[in-house]
């Protein structure tokens, strides 16, 4: 399993919820989503974190190249300041840590 943090830095004024439930919508009909949560920093509500569950990296690489994800990012880009920053991490078995 992975988990994909992709951050958003937001323009002021801007939001980008209404993409960010339509990314997670659209993802659910992709094999190997799991889930999505999406967090706001406590500290600067510019900054968005959408963290996304998938079974194996190349299910999320298959979301990440379709036609839909990547218009909805374009659609996302006018409100951002940033580009978006993508991180993926394999989640690690507790076994792994004793």
């Amino acid at each position: 399993m992975i988990k994909v943090i992709t951050g958003y830095k937001v323009r002021k004024g801007e939001d980008i919820r209404p993409i960010l439930l339509k990314l997670g919508s659209h993802a659910l009909q992709y094999p190997g989503f799991i889930g999505a949560e999406n967090l706001l920093s406590e500290k600067d509500s510019s900054i968005i974190a959408m963290i996304g569950t998938w079974e194996k990296a190349e299910d999320w690489r298959v979301w990440e190249k379709s036609t839909i994800g990547q218009d909805l990012l374009r659609q996302a880009e006018t409100s951002l300041a940033e580009e978006p920053r993508v991180t993926i991490y394999r989640v690690m078995p507790p076994r792994i840590w004793g």
